[in-house]
């Protein structure tokens, strides 16, 4: 879905400018989580509060790191995230996009909750279009429920 010449010369410098101001110059409505054990970087989550007028509060980003899958890392930082969505933004649903070649991913939000409610395209930075389906909890008290 990514071409060879955007992951070999444009990806680092593109990420790199994108999270220099979502880190720099964040927005009103964003949230961002890192993870840590020991010090050490174990993953992150980004969320923005009432982003779509449809779908509500989304899930932006969320990674963790390998050596730190299947030790609870993206349950807490979702349990985080939702806690922050249920505080300032209960009025919406609580939602995320995956790309349909991630199954892994949907597997893990489905086992949180996540229902699949729509099916959309995102074009990619190197104009190619990749399906993604978008997984709501609906609330995200339900996405705590889910955790608990």
């Amino acid at each position: 879905m990514l071409s060879a010449d955007y992951l070999k010369d444009k990806v680092f410098s593109d990420r790199e400018a994108l999270w220099t101001v979502q880190l720099t110059q964040p927005k009103q409505n964003q949230l961002v989580l890192v993870a840590e054990f020991d010090g050490v970087f174990c993953g992150f989550i980004c969320a923005f509060g009432a982003n779509h007028p449809t779908f509500g509060t989304i899930i932006d980003n969320l990674h963790v790191k390998l050596a730190n899958k299947g030790q609870g890392t993206g349950s807490r930082l979702l349990a985080a995230a939702a806690s922050w969505a249920l505080e300032n933004y209960s009025a919406h649903d609580l939602y995320l996009e995956v790309l349909a070649c991630n199954p892994k991913a949907m597997g893990f939000y489905q086992a949180k909750g996540a229902k699949n409610i729509a099916t959309q395209y995102w074009h990619t930075p190197c104009d190619n279009q990749a399906k993604e389906y978008v997984f709501s909890w609906g609330s995200a008290d339900n996405l705590l429920r889910g955790l608990a």
